[in-house]
């Protein structure tokens, strides 16, 4: 079955709640609209009514069931402003918290962390900055994690694997990559893939040296006992990582190599020329990125996303609010 069809099948009638910052983009609006009329979750746009009203008009959308809310102009204003101060308590000011409250981005992020709603996505209009520094800044990270990280899912018929970090880390050392490592395992699993992590190299098992192979070891070594359930094993190069007959011959006896289902890409250069060799030349979908790491979801999409992006997305975040 279709992954999308799968998660919309799994987050209908959940009641999970997504707001959506950027509520008069065309495709933002269209997408939350259409979620919230088959019943999927219940979509909040952000924006002024009479603003988001008119794009609903010009482009032919229903809107009567989807929230929508004013950051200017809030019932919650208040509220969210005091969180905001408690939160970054000594980094800002009290003029400065009443006007970061108003910026939809940081009001939408205020409505997760608060528990309003459970999950955000955003990014058509604005950059993956814009997106992931309020997140960073008021849900911050999971316990024990360092940082968030960026995932793809990658789908072609039957075929689906996890690729990372492949949108946040430019070059994570060993303990960082080994956190991406066990985080990408659990993301894996919630999108129904089963988890054989594989610690890429340009190296297999000491085929080559240096720093770069060195760091792949490390983080190898750290992963496997921050989750010693989860099969995982580096360093690995793509091909004994994905073949069954390279795997075999060049690390006989794994139980990732030519079995991997995760590939976790030792810095982001190869991580986002990876996934996208893979969706342009081998056919695959790429879904993502999602956010790792983060006590709630919050999901970055490409400004170049269509209306069927954002909607997918959406899927994505709930299926994450659920996990």
């Amino acid at each position: 079955m279709d992954l999308f069809t799968t998660l919309e099948q799994n987050v209908k009638g959940k009641g999970v709640s997504i707001v959506f910052p950027e509520g008069t983009e065309p495709r933002i609006l269209g997408a939350a609209a259409k979620l919230q009329n088959n019943g999927v979750l219940n979509a909040t746009v952000l924006g002024k009514a009479d603003d988001v009203a008119a794009v609903a008009k010009d482009n032919g959308f229903d809107i009567s069931k989807l929230t929508v809310r004013d950051p200017e102009n809030d019932a919650s204003y208040d509220k969210l402003v005091a969180a905001f101060e408690e939160r970054r308590k000594g980094k800002t000011t009290h003029e400065k918290a009443l006007a970061t409250v108003k910026n939809a981005t940081y009001f939408a992020t205020m409505l997760v962390y608060t528990g309003e709603v459970d999950g955000l996505v955003s990014g058509a209009v604005h950059s993956t900055a814009d997106t992931v520094r309020p997140a960073l800044q008021i849900i911050k990270t999971k316990p024990g994690i360092s940082r968030t990280s960026g995932a793809f899912i990658m789908q072609r018929g039957d075929e689906r694997y996890l690729f990372a970090d492949t949108a946040i880390n430019i070059d994570p050392n060993a303990d960082e990559l080994a956190e991406i490592a066990v985080e990408s395992a659990a993301t894996a699993k919630a999108f129904g893939i089963d988890p054989r992590v594989a610690m890429l190299s340009f190296s297999t098992k000491g085929s080559a040296a240096g720093d770069m192979v060195t760091k792949v070891q490390d983080a190898t070594a750290k992963a496997q006992k921050l989750a010693p359930d989860v099969p995982i094993d580096g360093e690995l190069q793509f091909d004994a990582a994905f073949v069954p007959s390279v795997g075999a011959q060049k690390a006989p006896g794994s139980k990732v190599a030519g079995h991997a289902t995760v590939f976790v890409f030792p810095e982001l250069q190869s991580g986002n020329i990876g996934y996208k060799i893979a969706q342009r030349l081998g056919g695959f979908t790429a879904v993502g990125p999602i956010l790792q790491g983060l006590n709630k979801p919050v999901s970055d999409l490409s400004r170049g996303a269509s209306t069927d992006d954002v909607y997918q997305t959406a899927l994505v975040t709930a299926t994450q609010v659920l996990a």
